[in-house]
């Protein structure tokens, strides 16, 4: 049976939070607030707790879940190097709507589904959550909703489409913005032969924004690689 813990009440906000720490430690699910939309989150180094995550979505392992942080140090943990451009997109963005995909750290023993040797990594504006990642490390989390069903923006959303599959749902009312975060792939950067980074879904931060911090180094937007001669990748993952 889930439990539900409106956090705004001071006394079930002491009780939720301890008992989303100790379903973290166990490899349960929980539902948590961010300032996009309400997430699923699992440990990150828990390969069955991500298992259950994507199941709980109805996902395969070709979607890995990214993962939350919280703050720039377990970022450079979690990946093998941090470009002077993600430096300035992390001090503009962060903490925020802005999802950044990196390789991953190759000595990590974690599983979060196919990433080919990547994760993608974003530390939330939510004073909850951030708490909750002091005490249990980098949580794997993805929108809380049905896979092709709108993210929840609201806990009893996310409580009527995934229901059991998690253990504790947290309410902090409706999310600030319902926009979920935009997500760039930064690992050309790092291992590509021609930097730059890719928008891979606009969302909380527009890509004008973006180009503001990064110039030249972010991808020609729709237009411009319309009119660009030769074959033009996408940037999905």
């Amino acid at each position: 049976m889930s439990s539900l813990f409106d956090c705004r009440n001071e006394s079930e906000l002491l009780a939720g939070m301890r008992r989303a720490r100790q379903a973290i430690g166990r490899g349960d699910l929980i539902v948590v607030p961010t300032d996009t939309v309400y997430g699923i989150a699992a440990d990150a180094f828990s390969a069955s707790a991500v298992q259950r995550l994507l199941e709980a979505k109805g996902r395969g392992r070709q979607s890995p879940p990214p993962v939350l942080v919280g703050g720039v140090d377990t970022l450079r943990a979690l990946v093998s190097e941090v470009p002077q451009a993600v430096e300035r997109l992390v001090a503009e963005f962060w903490p925020g709507g802005l999802t950044i995909v990196l390789p991953a750290q190759p000595s990590l023993a974690w599983d979060l589904g196919d990433t080919h040797g990547t994760v993608a990594v974003r530390m939330p504006d939510h004073r909850l959550t951030l708490e909750l990642l002091e005490e249990t490390g980098p949580m794997a989390v993805s929108s809380a909703n049905l896979t092709g069903r709108p993210a929840a923006v609201a806990v009893l959303d996310a409580m009527t489409m995934l229901g059991d599959s998690v253990s504790t749902y947290l309410d902090d009312g409706p999310s600030a913005t319902g926009v979920a975060s935009t997500i760039v792939d930064a690992t050309s950067l790092v291992v590509g032969p021609e930097p730059v980074v890719r928008v891979l879904r606009e969302g909380a931060i527009s890509r004008e924004r973006l180009r503001d911090v990064l110039g030249d180094l972010l991808e020609p937007d729709e237009s411009q690689v319309e009119e660009a001669p030769g074959p033009v990748s996408g940037g999905d993952s």
